[in-house]
């Protein structure tokens, strides 16, 4: 049985990408959060997917323009949903808390990123790897439960910043809906392969072709995105904060983030195509469960573990927990 150690490289290496673009949320200061995200997100979802397919893929304009509307159709508004879903992760924090907020999130998006473009797969049950598959989102998930509670019992011991009165069923409602709808990313990826197709018919490599769908499924992320922002902008008055003083340090950090962002997504995708028909199903788990091993490497360095030495160790379980998840999912992709 081969193993196909470069897609799940590009993915691991996807995920340091996808575990690191959060540090420049840290640095927002002096500008609002809507003046900060939408540069971030012209960054993210607009100059670096289509400036990189435009180098790798030949007449990408016209690759888009050639393929079925339905497809372009579909993903971008799956990409529009994903846009939602992120809202939704914002509006849950203040009701339970940043920690069981994100591990909510995280392992619904996991879970139905994953599963959802596998049930798409003609057969899929009958195929050898499903039991792989299930049993790797099943330990990924659990694995995301335990880190989320030593998340809780970290916030329990330090406290827990974010600010809101506890409402217990309406925020774990939300961040369930936030969840599904996060997930719509990967599903709006596998849905707008055709796109990938024409690319790869014109002269485009295989592991390229992936950034001519990513275009395509971030026109409709970006539609919601940029237009959370500038309804913010208007509503709060806040045009005035691209202009304030002192600000190139955050200006700096919403570039790099929205470059470490869709590094993050455009590499996935390259190791995602890579695996084949099972690469969305496998690589997307993949990515967000290691991604949130580097997140939480990161916020050690931070100090944000200090002073909550029995959390840490659940949390230090929980991250093995995800390891042996990689190792089962990435055991999946080679089995035939």
């Amino acid at each position: 049985m081969e193993f196909a150690f470069i897609p799940l490289l590009l993915v691991l290496f996807a995920s340091i990408f996808q575990g690191s673009f959060g540090l420049g949320m840290k640095f927002m200061s002096p500008l609002k959060w809507e003046a900060w995200w939408f540069v971030h997100a012209t960054v993210a979802m607009i100059i670096v997917p289509v400036v990189w397919a435009l180098i790798v893929v030949p007449d990408l304009f016209q690759v888009i323009a050639k393929a079925p509307s339905q497809a372009i159709i579909i993903g971008m508004l799956f990409g529009f949903l994903w846009g939602i879903g992120g809202i939704m992760f914002g509006k849950s924090i203040p009701y339970i808390g940043i920690s069981l907020t994100y591990g909510i999130v995280m392992g619904t998006c996991s879970a139905v990123g994953s599963l959802i473009p596998f049930f798409q797969i003609d057969n899929a049950i009958s195929l050898p790897a499903f039991p792989y598959v299930i049993v790797g989102v099943v330990i990924m998930l659990f694995g995301v439960a335990v880190s989320a509670y030593a998340g809780i019992k970290r916030d329990k011991l330090i406290g827990d910043t974010s600010g809101g009165k506890i409402n217990l069923n309406k925020g774990i409602a939300i961040a369930l809906v936030s969840g599904v709808l996060s997930a719509f990313l990967n599903v709006g990826f596998v849905n707008a392969q055709s796109v990938g197709i024409i690319a790869e018919s014109v002269g485009a490599l295989p592991r390229n072709s992936s950034l001519a769908v990513w275009v395509v499924v971030l026109m409709g992320a970006y539609l919601m995105n940029a237009g959370y922002a500038i309804f913010l902008l208007a509503k709060n008055k806040t045009w005035s904060s691209f202009a304030v003083s002192h600000s190139s340090k955050a200006y700096v950090w919403s570039i790099v983030a929205g470059l470490l962002w869709f590094g993050a997504l455009g590499i996935y995708g390259q190791g995602a195509t890579l695996m084949g028909g099972m690469g969305p199903v496998i690589g997307w788990p993949i990515l967000l469960g290691v991604s949130l091993i580097v997140s939480n490497v990161w916020a050690y360095i931070n100090n944000e573990w200090k002073g909550a030495k029995v959390p840490f160790i659940w949390l230090l379980a929980g991250l093995f927990i995800l390891i042996v998840a990689t190792v089962v999912l990435g055991y999946a992709n080679g089995v035939n």
